[in-house]
């Protein structure tokens, strides 16, 4: 999936690719023709940098209600020719899972078209699922013979069968359709749900994974031999170092840590990191030191897994290297520094938004730390990294650290957070907007009473009707 062209935070297309709650405030006020366009656009054309962390689908189910927006544009999408050329879940995941909640909403129209694609279409499994947990039985019996159609009675056609029946996420419509009388459908079923269940048992008690020897040289070879086939093993290696190394092996760890091939090296680095060897300092920054590279990469992994005082004490060394070991030296202090560590974690994030923009990856874990250290000098850019990002994720971290560090959080962002894409923004916004806004009061209602809204959203929303008047 390519990545998606973000309109500007000021615009309203842009306010709704990003699911800040300012974009359905925005969209509710705009002329309902261009609310619809900006919207279906969105829905259409997935804005989500990940779209397996980010939320989007409900954000916009309630604003297609609030609209009372039709799904023509959603139909032809599905629809397009694209469908069983592009048959990727990035296409037309977001879509469905909109037209998901808007058949919990009630809509009809959503339930049929969902109905039609899961008959049709190529993402048929997503529409499954949607229909899984909001369709009657009726429903999804009708759906058994398109469904059944595409996998062909031959045995690599019950072999795909199989395993999509053993993989589905939502079981319910499968388990239904083992019931059918009919031999073409339930004893086909009932057939695959037993071979895929078989083979699963299989797989649990003849793992095929590859496994190392059981010595050290061996696990320093296995590390190696995954480096030269290009998939890296350093990790479970330094874990399967931690079950066979005693302390008489700690000099060869040592010098493979320092002199060894890429794959050994970097498991012995990540071994002495997570055993808090002292040692294991240097090590890293004379690896990074060599130059970039697989090890220097290890290296820097392993010294941000570490959690003691040692490692806290060598970032305040590194924090001002202007390389990635630097920015990992900011990153602990962000998450294990103490209030001394404020100023050096306070310049990493004006440096970092300065130099690579509100997106950057170690913005997530700055602002956490300046929320964490409670730096109430940092809400200017928390709140230029909150208008600006397109990751609702890192929105949604920036309006837990301005809750800490912004006196005026709870008669401004907050205020938005209510309607903000992510449900952990939203519960955030429960507990510290100011209920004298009647917007505030009469959101806080709604949350309350939405069956679809998330039960951690529920529980803060109630909290704050049980204890200020919210009109």
């Amino acid at each position: 999936m390519f990545d998606p062209v973000i309109a500007p935070s000021g615009t309203l297309l842009g306010l709704l690719q990003r699911g800040r709650g300012d974009g359905t405030l925005h969209a509710l006020a705009a002329p309902r023709a261009e609310a619809l366009a900006a919207l279906n656009h969105c829905v259409v054309s997935d804005p989500r940098h990940d779209w397996q962390v980010e939320n989007r689908s409900l954000y916009y189910a309630r604003l297609f209600l609030d609209l009372h927006g039709s799904l023509e544009e959603i139909e032809r999408h599905l629809g397009d020719a694209d469908d069983h050329l592009d048959t990727g879940e990035t296409r037309t995941g977001l879509a469905l899972a909109v037209l998901g909640h808007l058949a919990s909403y009630g809509r009809g129209d959503a339930l049929a078209l969902l109905r039609r694609y899961a008959a049709t279409g190529a993402n048929w499994a997503w529409a499954l699922d949607e229909l899984a947990v909001r369709d009657d039985d009726a429903g999804l019996r009708a759906l058994a013979g398109p469904v059944l159609a595409r996998f062909p009675a031959t045995p690599e056609g019950e072999a795909e069968l199989a395993a999509t029946v053993r993989d589905a996420f939502e079981p319910r419509p499968w388990r239904l359709w083992s019931e059918d009388p009919r031999p073409f459908v339930g004893e086909r079923v009932r057939t695959a749900r037993e071979a895929g269940s078989f083979d699963r048992w299989q797989r649990q008690m003849r793992p095929s994974g590859p496994r190392p020897g059981w010595s050290v040289q061996a696990v320093l070879g296995w590390a190696d031999e995954g480096q030269e086939l290009g998939t890296p093993r350093h990790v479970p290696a330094a874990r399967c170092l931690a079950a066979v190394a005693g302390p008489e092996d700690l000099p060869a760890i040592v010098r493979a840590a320092r002199l060894g091939s890429d794959g050994g090296r970097s498991a012995s680095l990540h071994y002495l990191a997570d055993a808090r060897h002292a040692i294991v300092l240097d090590l890293v920054e004379d690896a990074v030191n060599g130059g970039p590279g697989t090890v220097a990469d290890a290296a820097i992994a392993a010294f941000e897994r570490m959690c003691d005082t040692s490692a806290v004490q060598r970032a305040r060394r590194w924090v001002h290297r202007p390389d990635a070991l630097g920015a990992a030296a900011a990153g602990v202090l962000a998450c294990r520094g103490t209030a001394e560590d404020a100023p050096l974690v306070l310049g990493a994030l004006r440096e970092t938004v300065r130099a690579d923009g509100p997106d950057a990856p170690l913005l997530w874990t700055l602002v956490d730390g300046a929320g964490r250290l409670g730096i109430d000098c940092a809400a200017p850019v928390l709140r230029h990294v909150y208008r600006e990002t397109t990751s609702s994720r890192l929105r949604g971290r920036a309006a837990r650290a301005l809750a800490a560090t912004d006196p005026s959080f709870a008669t401004g962002f907050a205020v938005e957070c209510l309607w903000d894409c992510e449900e952990t923004t939203r519960e955030v916004a429960a507990l510290h907007a100011e209920t004298g806004d009647v917007r505030v009061a009469d959101r806080l209602r709604r949350l309350a009473s939405d069956p679809a809204e998330e039960a951690e959203v529920q529980t803060a929303v109630r909290s704050r009707i049980g204890t200020d008047p919210v009109g």
